[in-house]
């Protein structure tokens, strides 16, 4: 089943009244939205009580969770407190997502730009063995871990980087943030054929039946020669990328993907028109 929810909370649910993120399940599925990707991006502050009830309402609304982790984590950091603090903020990610019953945590893996790139993917490899390793002894090995496609050159994961990541265990699953390839790439998806070749490097190096099961984060990004700069909304069509070719794809492909919605203050909104795109591809073919 191919799920399309916002990251985090759209201005419109303040606008409206709402005021606590437990009120995000049933205004979502009202919206006819069914995914939901909580941010703990500026650390894992969620308890353990509020969590377990934002797990009981999204099971009451069929509403698929997942976490963002925290923006500092850097796996790639040659300093060993940093390290050792980067797989802590993983581990407390996957606690808070086990509370909330969340399936998949987001995970940014760091930045390179001080270092030799291969010393930094070889560094970040082994602090997510690491991870990992930690997180199976603690019980937390049944939510996945989503390393993230990243928007700026200078940050560790490209595509290519964070599908070697992924391919040293298969329980990983790449957050796949179409706009930061994109912007990494100075406005490199522009056709169908661009999308496609994507997915075939994502399948050819971590198979079909995890390619038809990314997670994906999507939305228009305005970008400079560094790489991403800004989110937009999909009403801002002077940047890009479109989501009708990647919609295409996906529904000839078969594929059951998690698709969240990053767009600049507009997330729910814009997951609606994904969604709507995406079903009218479907209709057509």
């Amino acid at each position: 089943m191919i799920r399309f929810g916002p990251s985090g909370n759209s201005q419109s649910f303040y606008d409206a009244g709402y005021k606590s993120s437990l009120q995000m399940p049933g205004w979502l599925r009202q919206k006819g939205l069914s995914a939901y990707e909580y941010q703990c991006s500026k650390g894992v502050k969620i308890g353990n009580e509020m969590a377990v009830k934002l797990g009981e309402e999204a099971l009451k609304h069929d509403i698929f969770l997942s976490i963002h982790a925290p923006y500092y984590i850097n796996l790639a950091s040659q300093e060993e407190d940093k390290q050792d603090n980067s797989i802590r903020y993983i581990i407390e990610t996957l606690e808070a997502a086990r509370w909330m019953n969340a399936s998949r945590i987001v995970v940014h893996t760091g930045s390179c730009s001080k270092i030799d790139r291969q010393l930094a993917l070889d560094t970040a490899i082994e602090n997510l063995k690491r991870a990992i390793c930690e997180a199976d002894a603690l019980g937390l090995g049944h939510i996945t871990i989503c390393p993230e496609v990243l928007g700026k050159v200078n940050q560790l994961g490209d595509l290519d980087e964070i599908l070697k990541m992924c391919s040293i265990d298969e329980r990983l699953i790449p957050t796949v943030d179409f706009g930061h390839i994109h912007a990494r790439g100075l406005g490199a998806l522009n056709t169908k054929l661009d999308f496609q070749n994507v997915l075939d490097r994502i399948e050819n190096e971590i198979g079909n039946e995890r390619m038809r099961k990314i997670h994906i984060h999507f939305s228009r990004i305005e970008y400079t020669k560094g790489g991403e700069k800004r989110h937009w909304s999909l009403d801002d069509v002077q940047y890009g990328p479109e989501f009708h070719p990647l919609a295409q794809l996906m529904y000839e492909r078969d594929m059951e993907p998690v698709i969240i919605c990053e767009s600049r203050e507009k997330m729910a909104e814009d997951a609606i028109k994904l969604q709507e795109i995406y079903m009218a591809e479907a209709r057509e073919v």
